[in-house]
């Protein structure tokens, strides 16, 4: 009987210990788009501007902008969330439903434009319905998969938000964290930006002390793909350390640190982002700014 019950202790030590499971419906491959293109329940979301969409898209993607769900605030933070009513138009716009199947790419290189729509489609309730394409259109292109210039008919579709305020912090609730050993703070920006070398037009040069930085392309391979689930846990993961109960990212405006939310939700870790990023926190005089060690 003690043996039994020791067995059962130490089994549910490991389960405590062990790995968030990954998510891996939050990624599909070109070649899951591709069988899926007839999907009556499929929304593709090609997020850049008029003129790379006009140049060529992926066939029955829809035209999102970063401006269509982002405001700029009345502290002059740029790329802030508007109300939740705007998001709701936005998206039904673009024909989001409550059935919707949503896969999001980015129009050109930046990746970061297409994690902030999946971070505010998360937002909103849906991130189990959303996916980001890996590769994005490079890799749609590099395989010579057919492309098109034709923007679908006009489509007013409706869904039920349910936000979830909680997955964004602000800077009041970062310094109250920032000695919790159960969060890890993640400054996405390049090594230039976090170490002070260069102050990104920001008040302030630096880094919220006790971030560690992981500048958000080292997520992805030469190719522009996310690399494999162990390599992002390592990557995501102070040395030594397990994984902590909570992952807060940050990089100048709340654009780059979007990478590591949706990796860090990939990774089935809890996550938040702090949403007015540097921009808010180095005009704060009485928030610390420090240079890396």
């Amino acid at each position: 009987m003690k043996t039994c019950l020791g067995m059962l202790i130490a089994l549910a030590a490991a389960a405590a210990f062990a790995a968030p499971q990954a998510n891996p419906s939050m990624v599909v491959s070109t070649d899951w788009l591709a069988s899926h293109l007839g999907d009556e329940s499929l929304v593709i979301l090609h997020v850049g501007s008029q003129k790379d969409y006009d140049a060529g898209h992926i066939p029955g993607a829809r035209l999102l902008t970063l401006g269509d769900i982002s405001i700029t605030g009345e502290r002059g933070l740029r790329l802030e969330m508007p109300p939740v009513e705007t998001l709701e138009r936005a998206f039904g716009r673009v024909g989001v439903t409550d059935a919707a199947k949503i896969v999001v790419y980015p129009g050109r290189d930046s990746v970061q434009s297409a994690t902030r729509v999946w971070f505010t489609l998360d937002y909103l309730g849906l991130g189990a319905r959303a996916s980001l394409l890996d590769g994005g259109l490079a890799a749609w292109r590099a395989e010579a998969r057919p492309l098109s210039s034709v923007a679908p008919g006009p489509e007013e579709r409706k869904f039920t938000a349910r936000p979830q305020p909680d997955r964004i912090v602000n800077a009041q609730w970062v310094s109250a964290h920032l000695n919790d050993g159960q969060v890890q703070v993640l400054d996405a920006r390049l090594p230039e930006f976090y170490t002070g070398a260069n102050a990104g037009s920001m008040p302030r040069a630096g880094h919220i002390p006790n971030a560690r930085n992981v500048p958000y392309p080292s997520v992805f391979d030469e190719h522009g793909k996310l690399r494999p689930v162990d390599s992002l846990r390592e990557i995501l993961s102070a040395p030594g350390r397990r994984d902590p109960a909570l992952t807060v990212s940050y990089c100048h405006i709340g654009y780059q640190a979007t990478v590591l939310y949706f990796v860090a939700r990939y990774l089935g870790l809890d996550a938040r982002l702090y949403d007015g990023s540097f921009q808010d926190w180095s005009r704060r005089p009485e928030m610390p700014v420090e240079p890396a060690h």
